[in-house]
């Protein structure tokens, strides 16, 4: 039998919202930066510019940053993977609109996200890569 013919256990966490990107969307719209890091975990590295990986108050400045455009996130998990307590999101993401002061903002992207588990049963990000590959 061929391995690749095997269906592979996984978890779909996109419809449930307790899932990571929905935690993470509702915090960002809720403009609450406390409410939006407690979506990560207290060590998460965040990659707001490729290249430079953030954690602690630069992660929680850049996100504040985010929340300052006024604007709703969408979010739309693509895939989901998940070994344990540990799961990989591919995201695709988007904030279109007119900032609080007034400029443009056009920005999307698809994320590569890694989450895991915690022992309450909430999944926190670890890594929040929204640039995926880049």
């Amino acid at each position: 039998m061929n391995t690749h013919d095997t269906p592979q256990p996984h978890v779909i966490l996109a419809g449930d919202p307790d899932s990571p990107a929905s935690r993470f969307v509702a915090a960002m719209t809720s403009g609450d930066s406390q409410a939006l890091d407690h979506a990560y975990e207290d060590d998460a590295v965040l990659v707001p510019v490729p290249g430079c990986p953030v954690t602690g108050p630069d992660r929680l400045a850049a996100n504040r940053h985010l929340q300052s455009f006024g604007l709703p996130i969408q979010a739309s998990p693509r895939h989901v993977y998940v070994a344990g307590d540990i799961a990989l999101l591919i995201v695709d993401w988007s904030m279109r609109g007119t900032a609080r002061d007034g400029s443009a903002v056009d920005l999307s992207g698809t994320a590569t996200d890694v989450v895991r588990r915690g022992a309450d049963g909430r999944w926190r990000y670890v890594i929040d890569n929204p640039h995926g590959t880049a």
